[in-house]
């Protein structure tokens, strides 16, 4: 009769050794995926800073343009006065028209101080745009690299990776989610990625505990999931370790003459 426990057990096993390899594939890629994730990251980063600064920027013309025509504006105003002075009939008019272009006068005054602020504030904001153009140059270059690096690691392992991935498809669709999720769960946690072991030599294969005899034969049964009371893996099994007794090297004659030679003289015989 077959056994439904066993056949849960040989399939989880079966997709944990898949798994295993993807995690070899994955771990040849190293840290270069992340690397090349965050220089994307970073990347993106200055060009939305760049972004930004160029913005204001635009803001900080803008404002230059308006100074500029509020001196205009001052310098075609005093022109007027002045022309409005010299038809005056009495000091008093004289005086005010004198108040409004000593006004226009300081209005022109402020708006060129406003300049000359504006415009050290664009100098700054090139520069800072300069420096994050060149950091953004070195980036794209490094990202170039790694992605050419990485490129190159994933179309040795890619024709496998992809058979594998299918495999995987194939054979976690075979497990009941019920199983299915706490296997998932204990892959993620787990450092190595093992959440369906062997017993080895008496111990869990994944966290190294010792697993008692009598653990051992409930496993070996496979009438229910067993999980490592340590670390939470599944148990698939038991590993039976083979002892290969040593041939016993047959004694040779020559040996046996060694021996007699080596042992205790015979008895002359008595004359």
């Amino acid at each position: 009769m077959e056994n439904p426990v066993a056949k849960k057990l040989e399939a989880l096993l079966k997709l944990q050794i898949i798994d295993s390899k993807l995690d070899e594939i994955k771990k040849v890629r190293g840290d270069l995926p992340v690397e090349v994730q965050d220089l994307e990251d970073e990347i993106a980063g200055y060009e939305t800073r760049i972004s930004k600064f160029k913005e204001e920027l635009t803001v900080l013309n803008e404002t230059v343009s308006k100074h500029k025509q509020e001196i205009k504006e001052a310098e075609r105003l005093t022109e007027k006065y002045q022309q409005q002075q010299a038809n005056v009939k009495n000091n008093r008019e004289f005086e005010a028209i004198s108040k409004e272009m000593e006004l226009q006068d300081l209005e022109g005054q402020v708006a060129k101080k406003k300049i000359r602020e504006t415009l050290a504030k664009i100098e700054k904001k090139e520069d800072a745009i300069d420096d994050t153009e060149k950091a953004l140059e070195e980036r794209n270059k490094d990202l170039k690299n790694k992605r050419r690096e990485l490129d190159i690691i994933m179309s040795e392992s890619e024709e496998d990776e992809d058979k594998l991935l299918k495999e995987r498809e194939k054979r976690s669709k075979l497990i009941e989610p019920r199983l299915y999720r706490p296997y998932s769960k204990i892959r993620e946690n787990a450092q190595n990625g093992l959440a369906v072991v062997m017993v080895k030599r008496d111990a869990c294969g994944g966290c190294f505990n010792i697993v008692p005899p009598q653990r051992q034969a409930e496993i070996r049964e496979k009438k229910k999931i067993i999980v490592c009371e340590h670390c939470g893996r599944i148990f698939a099994d038991v590993e039976e370790v083979v002892v290969v007794e040593k041939e016993k090297v047959k004694k040779t004659g020559i040996r046996k003459k060694g021996t007699e030679a080596a042992g205790t003289p015979k008895v002359a015989a008595e004359e």
